[in-house]
């Protein structure tokens, strides 16, 4: 079987007035008018190489919203290429980083964008785009990073810390989510739920707040008060624009179930350390795209 060669890239928008505007780039080399992307490297996260891409391509720096559709296509040489793409808001421009890859730069409306790409499964990705109503918040929803084996744990399971690994996978949560530039970092009351917020904490400059609705219940009969508990502290979190929210294994997929209206919470089941990109236009939940 051929290999994919994965890539990652965004639709850069900023509003001009009452108008939206989105960042196109013109690559020399091809004589194409793109969406900026490039190929991820080595093991560099989607998100990550998608922010990176559009930074060097654009000069700009980028929040992430919402995870878009990818793009699968087969290159002129016979290779499968897949490219995963994701909406971000500008908050600055710059000089392109990239000149050997871009020549120029064009912020454009939207119809006019669609009309200058050259590329048909971009216009679907920016016709896609055109069609959102405006995102209103963002907010992360991480599992807690790995604290060792509950059973070799031999004090208060909330005071179990996260263990070596744990911290490897709190650092790259950091990594990930510190371009969100979050206003708010909530976990749920065990240690390990905080602890795993710490690095993104250091690298943001906001306090952790410890909040019990995020933290599983000691039973199954429990699960439905507290997703309401959790639901509603969300809808308040909404507020800030844009939070990270550490929380537990046995809660998150039935959250994620309900806030989704999915009747299975089991797809929604979340290893230690990953988690959830949760956009909302209002009231209304426009994604929940795994990280």
């Amino acid at each position: 079987m051929t290999e994919v060669e994965r890539a990652a890239g965004g639709v850069l928008y900023r509003r001009s007035g009452d108008r939206v505007e989105v960042c196109l780039v013109h690559r020399p080399r091809y004589d194409d008018w793109s969406l900026p992307k490039g190929k991820l490297t080595g093991g560099e996260h989607p998100l990550a190489g998608a922010l990176r891409e559009v930074g060097e391509e654009t000069g700009a720096e980028a929040i992430p919203q919402l995870r878009l559709p990818d793009v699968d296509y087969v290159m002129p040489d016979g290779r499968a290429k897949n490219v995963a793409y994701w909406l971000m808001a500008a908050t600055t421009d710059g000089p392109v980083r990239d000149t050997g890859e871009v020549d120029e730069v064009a912020w454009l409306p939207l119809e006019e964008a669609v009309g200058l790409l050259s590329y048909a499964e971009e216009k679907t990705v920016l016709a896609g785009v055109a069609a959102l109503p405006p995102v209103t918040a963002v907010i992360a929803l991480v599992r807690h990073a790995r604290a060792g084996e509950r059973k070799a744990w031999a004090g208060r399971d909330e005071l179990r810390p996260i263990d070596p690994i744990g911290a490897g996978q709190a650092d790259r949560i950091a990594t990930l989510l510190t371009p969100m530039r979050p206003r708010r970092l909530v976990a749920a009351t065990p240690l390990r739920c905080a602890q795993t917020l710490e690095p993104l904490a250091a690298a943001t400059g906001r306090p952790i707040v410890q909040d019990g609705a995020f933290a599983e219940t000691s039973g199954p009969d429990g699960v439905p008060a507290r997703v309401a508990s959790a639901r509603a502290r969300l809808a308040e979190l909404r507020g800030f624009e844009r939070a990270v929210v550490c929380s537990q294994g046995k809660l998150m997929p039935h959250l994620i179930a309900s806030l989704t209206g999915a009747a299975d919470h089991r797809p929604f089941k979340t290893p230690k350390g990953d988690g959830w990109l949760l956009t909302w236009a209002g009231e209304r939940l426009l994604g929940a795209s795994r990280l």
